[in-house]
């Protein structure tokens, strides 16, 4: 089984075109996708319907999209009827499978000054794998403020490791005489962290490496797929500045795929797509097997 994490940057790329056909020329052929800033009516991109684009362009999967805010950009009555026009951005899943059940969680946020903030979230999707159920996210964390960041993994830990007592979106179908939906434990978290290795927010959710046993394997820590798999270096670069591509001092890794502990096993082999420039991130590739 693959799963791809890409970063879209609303279908613009590293040379200023917009081209929603090389975004889904970089993720055909995963099982599973999560996307990250897949917007509509977006000023920045021409107001294109990525949703409407992205599942056109991979018709053979299934998909969920949650918007994480909606700002009007144009609203406006045409005939005596109310035409509604809202600028959408959030994240998407595509799954070969069918997903049996999805929620959009909004992660904590402040009121920023001086610096664009924008309502952040976690799109979870339960599906049915070869490895057995597994809970999705596709994620995409504050961009500006570390300690913003710590919040909002703080609330993510909860919702990853509390999910046999949470449950998901819906709860209790008995009652209407349908099955319970599944509720695993296994994750597979993906997305735009903003974050580096190591730093603070990193170690919430992961862990640090101990001196003499490396990475800890938790029940209450998420899994960095790269580390467990020792995947280092230029090739786990994910991101580009696009105002200097070439000074490789502004090249970082941001974007990564996380699991719980239950699936390090599973993990065979992480990559990052270095060819693709549909946007100034890079997809990040990862096999279970």
């Amino acid at each position: 089984m693959k799963v791809v994490s890409y970063n879209i940057q609303y279908g613009v790329g590293l040379d200023g075109r917009y081209d929603a056909e090389r975004i889904a020329d970089a993720v055909r052929g995963a099982d599973v996708i999560a996307l990250q800033e897949v917007s509509r009516n977006n000023p920045q991109n021409g107001g294109r319907d990525m949703v409407a684009e992205m599942t056109a362009l991979l018709p053979d999967y299934f998909f969920v999209y949650g918007s994480n805010f909606e700002a009007n950009v144009g609203s406006h009555v045409n005939g005596g009827r109310a035409v509604t026009t809202m600028f959408q951005l959030g994240n998407m899943i595509l799954s070969k499978a069918p997903i049996q059940l999805s929620r959009n969680l909004l992660l904590p946020r402040s009121r920023s000054i001086s610096a664009l903030n924008f309502q952040r979230g976690a799109l979870e999707a339960l599906i049915e794998t070869p490895l057995g159920f597994i809970r999705f996210y596709s994620t995409h964390l504050d961009h500006r403020n570390p300690v913003e960041r710590a919040r909002q993994i703080r609330f993510l830990r909860e919702r990853l490791f509390n999910h046999a007592l949470e449950g998901g979106g819906l709860t209790g179908l008995s009652e209407v005489g349908l099955p319970e939906p599944p509720a695993p434990e296994a994750f597979v978290l993906m997305g735009d962290f903003n974050m580096l290795a190591g730093l603070p927010e990193y170690v919430e959710l992961a862990g640090l490496p101990d001196h003499e046993f490396g990475m800890p394997l938790a029940a209450d820590l998420a899994v960095d797929a790269a580390a467990w798999l020792k995947a280092s270096g230029d090739d786990l670069v994910t991101w580009v500045d696009p105002k200097r591509p070439q000074d490789a001092s502004r090249h970082k890794r941001i974007d990564y795929i996380f699991t719980n502990v239950s699936l390090a096993g599973n993990l065979k082999r992480l990559w990052v797509d270095a060819e693709a420039v549909g946007s100034d991130h890079r997809p990040v590739w990862l096999e279970l097997g």
